[in-house]
């Protein structure tokens, strides 16, 4: 039987995952690349583990990770913002 707190310890462990893996997904590009890159996936990596801890943080009533957290969606984002913006430029031109 699942406790509400061994839900909650999953879901903190998954945003640990997604965002684990937004460094894997980049340095796996890189490598490819043979340069310093930062695919797409890293930004939507980072924006689901971020809001996935931001929900754990807000379950823990964790006001140091909530905002830390929370901050750091703000960033993702608009990085994700801004690659849309381009993208549709680049697409009219």
């Amino acid at each position: 039987m699942f406790t509400a707190e061994s839900v909650w310890l999953a879901i903190g462990f998954a945003g640990q995952l997604l965002f684990t893996s937004r460094f894997l997904v980049q340095w796996i590009a890189s490598e490819r690349s043979g340069r310093s890159v930062v695919p797409l996936a890293f930004w939507w990596f980072s924006l689901g583990g971020g809001a996935t801890l931001l929900a754990y943080a807000l379950w823990r009533r964790d006001p140091v990770f909530a905002i830390g957290q929370a901050t750091g969606l703000a960033i993702y984002a608009r990085n994700l913002a801004l690659i849309g913006r381009q993208q549709r430029r680049e697409s009219q031109a």
